[in-house]
């Protein structure tokens, strides 16, 4: 237990530091400033909040400490609205990308700046909304029997929160469904990208460059949402078992997996963009070596700003 407590204390000093570093990096290089970056920024807010909060908040919830029913409801509420966030920040980007890929040159005027923050503004209102239902009456207050408001009890999310609200409202509602969603999405882009580039003799070069470097991107994207899934899906799944199968007993050991790799997920995210998208990583090495090898930044061999896409592209996918 004590080694979990360490791995996880390690994984949150990770996330925050990486996620840090990635505000940082869209804060330095303007030509990282635009609305799926945006996103990008926001999922790493929620990945920040994963280190300062919630991974403290499983670690303190883990030993078990007395405390009102409502106080703990609500310390588990906040794990559910930062999971949210992180989910409807996904699926912003994803929703992001096909527009850019499917109307590239009307994408600058439909999608901008303001609405881009409108729509990280709506993601957040969401999460909220979600995660506090519980707060309102789909709880597990109903099954503690003779409980009053200063009555103390042991914290633990499963105390707190019915499994029903956690497999078909979260799970089936808010997982399942935008990842289906997403999986769409992106099915879509890279159909849509394999096609203007098999039609590479009827396209101009500049089309043919636009179209390959939102490839890559698009690639790196879905690298993120898959490393989501990858890291969420088996505690959910443990969640469905132990809510559809009552004789069934998921093993202890089994859920302290899941849950290490629903808070590892968060320290993934900066790594997959550095190490796959060219203008991240070269600010990071510029920001590295003028912070913390003292030397002076040298002149980035990216653009200042992302070429912009002409009527001479063809957009009939």
């Amino acid at each position: 237990m004590i080694l979990l407590r360490d791995m996880k204390t390690a994984i949150a000093l990770a996330s925050v530091l990486g996620n840090v570093l990635v505000v940082l990096v869209v804060c330095v290089n303007r030509a990282l400033r635009d609305t799926t970056f945006c996103f990008i920024v926001s999922l790493a807010v929620a990945d920040i909040a994963v280190g300062v909060l919630v991974i403290p908040l499983a670690i303190i919830i883990s030993q078990g400490f007395n405390t009102q029913f409502y106080t703990c409801l609500f310390l588990s509420c906040l794990l559910l609205i930062i999971t949210q966030s992180s989910i409807l920040s996904l699926l912003a980007i994803a929703i992001d990308r096909y527009l850019r890929v499917k109307i590239p040159t009307r994408y600058s005027t439909i999608v901008t700046q303001r609405r881009a923050y409108v729509a990280v503004c709506l993601c957040w209102i969401l999460s909220f909304l979600t995660g506090l239902v519980p707060m309102i009456g789909w709880n597990n207050h109903n099954a503690q029997k003779n409980l009053s408001i200063s009555t103390e009890i042991i914290c633990e999310f499963t105390t707190v929160i019915r499994m029903d609200y956690m497999v078909y409202f979260n799970f089936f509602g808010w997982v399942v469904a935008p990842l289906s969603i997403m999986i769409a999405l992106y099915a879509e882009i890279f159909r849509a990208i394999r096609l203007q580039l098999n039609r590479r003799a009827e396209a101009t070069n500049d089309g043919v460059r636009y179209y390959r470097k939102e490839l890559k991107l698009a690639k790196s994207l879905a690298l993120v949402v898959f490393l989501f899934a990858m890291c969420w899906l088996p505690i959910h799944i443990m969640n469905c078992i132990t809510f559809f199968c009552t004789q069934c007993q998921v093993p202890k050991y089994a859920l302290y997996v899941g849950i290490f790799m629903s808070h590892v997920n968060s320290a993934l995210n900066p790594m997959v963009y550095a190490f796959r998208i060219k203008r991240f990583r070269i600010t990071l090495i510029q920001i590295t070596r003028r912070c913390m090898l003292c030397k002076p930044t040298e002149p980035s061999p990216c653009p200042t700003s992302t070429p912009a896409l002409t009527e001479k592209v063809n957009v009939q996918l």
